[in-house]
């Protein structure tokens, strides 16, 4: 399989094939979007791209990912001119995993189940459709746009106003919409859908705000991986030691939602198919730290790794002092 990373050196952005332990650099894009154009303009397919352009420059992969080189690691995707053309959202709900914790949901009654129960049951029964026909919606929520997206090594934000921070370890895709208007998925990578699970906790109608949040992606984009079945660990770090850890599956096989069912559901939207939009769309989590009564603090590090996708994912909590200042609007 390709894998891919951007990288950036002062002003001078690039983009270098994963070569273990050394990145290989391309010459004829200065990142993934860029690349991607290529392909679609000439009909030539990213990987035969990737192998035609990769040049016999090499960087040591090791200083690149622990920050001892002058290349830094960019998210493995973005808009290079417009952070708001690229749209970042997920799907909840979805993983046959979470459903240790709801197994007693399927010995009561409809009028007794949350929402949200209901919502998981549905999908369970109807999220996997047979090909040509549509199945049920899954849980959609909208996390921003590409500045939300923090790299490898980035500390992901606690603001000021939220009541927490906590992991959500996934997999993401990562599409492009061309100029007629057709999604294409160019890839996935490991992500950390970054949320406040205090605050959702509290009401399911929190949902929403609970996932404005700054978020991780990275920090390779693996081009068409197998999806069936993907084992993966997330661990988190407290001082130098382990705090909590969990082994994790994901994919097609593991999720109560087909991933075709995910896709049909997003860019069903004439607003999600702009061409030249970016989109990263995280599929769900398999487990969190939070349920544990994992409490996330300042410093804590979240390690995030799915196999076949490359090298860990690696992000600091960074806990904002609290505020009570209200925002204020001004008239114009």
């Amino acid at each position: 399989m390709i894998r891919l990373v951007q990288l950036q050196n002062n002003t001078t952005r690039g983009v270098a094939c994963v070569e273990e332990p050394n990145l290989r650099l391309l010459t004829g894009a200065d990142s993934v979007y860029r690349l991607v154009e290529q392909a679609l303009a000439s009909g030539t397919s990213l990987t035969a791209l990737v192998n035609r352009d990769t040049s016999g420059e090499r960087l040591a992969y090791d200083a690149v990912y622990e920050g001892r080189s002058p290349c830094r690691l960019r998210t493995p995707v973005d808009h290079p001119v417009d952070p708001a053309r690229c749209l970042v959202s997920g799907t909840g709900l979805t993983h046959l995993g979470s459903a240790q914790n709801r197994a007693a949901m399927h010995e009561k009654k409809d009028d007794e189940l949350t929402d949200s129960m209901r919502m998981f049951r549905w999908g369970l029964e109807g999220g996997r459709p047979e090909p040509g026909a549509i199945g049920v919606a899954p849980e959609w929520f909208f996390k921003g746009n590409g500045g939300v997206l923090r790299a490898h090594g980035d500390p992901l934000d606690v603001p000021g106003f939220a009541e927490d921070g906590g992991e959500e370890a996934e997999l993401a895709g990562i599409y492009v919409i061309d100029g007629e208007g057709q999604p294409r998925r160019i890839g996935m990578a490991a992500g950390n859908e970054f949320s406040d699970h205090v605050f959702e906790r509290a009401n399911y109608l929190n949902l929403a705000g609970s996932k404005l949040r700054s978020c991780a992606l990275g920090p390779e984009l693996v081009v068409d991986p197998d999806f069936a079945s993907v084992s993966g660990k997330v661990t988190i770090e407290r001082g130098g030691r382990e705090l909590w850890s969990r082994d994790i599956t994901t994919g097609a096989e593991e999720m109560c939602h087909s991933l075709a069912n995910i896709e049909h559901h997003h860019f069903k939207f004439d607003a999600h198919r702009r061409p030249g939009d970016v989109h990263v769309h995280f599929y769900g989590a398999h487990s969190l730290s939070f349920a544990d009564e994992i409490r996330l603090v300042d410093g804590d590090l979240m390690s995030i790794q799915f196999a076949g996708f490359g090298r860990a994912l690696r992000n600091p909590v960074r806990v904002a002092q609290k505020t009570n200042t209200p925002f204020n609007v001004e008239a114009l």
